[in-house]
């Protein structure tokens, strides 16, 4: 370089790295409030930190998962609110571990945007802590890449990995599972955050709604209702853990009831689900009805309003359920196991 001539710096590139300073700044305080005990030491360091304690724990396995949001992002893209997606990608990590039976510890996210704005970094980032607060998981760190030319500006992607522990002779994985036993279900808060290539073509496309656009069978807008944060189970089922025989359990995500249901059921079984025995949400009659999508594909691509669903022995149905009423839980005994090959029937 020769003369007055001035060098190109990263900024020129697109990539701000004061900004990413300032976001890690502001979203500082979000990360702290999920701390635990067990964990080490506070952000901005190479790795996180989280000291096991092995004193509470005879054989501790640790279960490890991880999700994106999908495309719910372009949702909150379209609404210009950050603050609660983040909930949404923990939901999908530690929702899935909890099924193994899984206490959710730690959580990282990573986070990848077009153009970093330290503030709605932070939004986003408050959000993943508020899920972490939610399921008693701690955000012990993450990453924020700047990937000008690969997103736009206003784009961001968002994924994140959860890891948990549960004791050997605790795990969950179905292999118990015996014709007669019976399916709770536990209510979704809505959509959550699959389908939604499906469900986005047939609002906004073929419905022509607008995210602002008032719905009443809804009783809100349909972004409102397309941004509603997934549910978290962890509080609602380790305690259930603790006192009652859960056999198998399923995160009902992409797949729906029927992919789902079908992972946790050992050989020679299968399960039938009996429509009408939990209230389904009106934004899938919506979908249903606006798209003509037939009763079998809104079953294998949607939760239909079950998010979670646990299968126990069938004298102890009233037991658990009278649990999860006493939590304020509500609940549905959805169907039962059967004979079978690892298939879903529904009545």
């Amino acid at each position: 370089m020769t003369g007055d001539k001035k060098g190109l710096t990263y900024a020129d590139a697109g990539v701000d790295i004061d900004a990413g300073n300032k976001a890690v700044q502001l979203m500082r305080g979000a990360v702290q409030s999920t701390f635990r005990p067990e964990v080490l030491a506070g952000i901005g360091g190479f790795g996180g930190f989280f000291a096991l304690d092995a004193r509470k724990y005879r054989e501790p396995v640790l279960v490890a998962g991880t999700d994106g949001v999908g495309t719910k992002l372009r949702i909150a893209m379209l609404m210009k609110k950050h603050e609660t997606i983040g909930i949404d990608a923990v939901a999908m990590c530690v929702n899935d571990i909890l099924v193994q039976g899984a206490e959710p510890l730690f959580f990282l996210d990573y986070l990848a945007v077009g153009k970093l704005e330290p503030e709605k970094v932070a939004a986003i980032v408050s959000g993943v802590a508020a899920g972490c607060r939610q399921a008693g998981c701690a955000l012990i760190g993450g990453e924020t890449a700047e990937m000008p030319g690969f997103y736009g500006p206003e784009e961001y992607d968002l994924a994140g990995f959860a890891v948990g522990v549960v004791e050997r002779d605790r795990i969950v994985d179905g292999r118990e599972i015996v014709p007669g036993d019976v399916l709770i279900g536990l209510p979704s808060s809505g959509l959550h955050s699959n389908g939604y290539s499906l469900a986005r073509k047939v609002l906004l496309e073929v419905g022509g709604y607008q995210m602002d656009s008032y719905v009443d069978k809804l009783g809100r807008t349909v972004g409102e209702e397309m941004l509603e944060p997934t549910k978290i189970y962890a509080r609602v089922v380790l305690p259930l853990l603790q006192k009652l025989k859960i056999k198998g359990m399923a995160h009902i995500t992409g797949g729906g009831l029927t992919e789902n249901v079908a992972r946790m059921l050992p050989a020679e079984t299968g399960a039938a689900i009996k429509l009408g025995t939990w209230n389904v949400p009106p934004v899938f009659d919506l979908i249903k009805e606006i798209g003509a999508v037939t009763e079998q594909e809104m079953l294998r691509t949607f939760n239909m309003g079950i998010g979670l669903v646990a299968v126990i022995e069938n004298d102890r149905a009233e037991a658990i359920k009278a649990e999860l009423t006493a939590r304020g839980e509500v609940s549905y005994l959805i169907g039962e196991i059967t004979k079978g090959n690892k298939k879903v029937s529904f009545l």
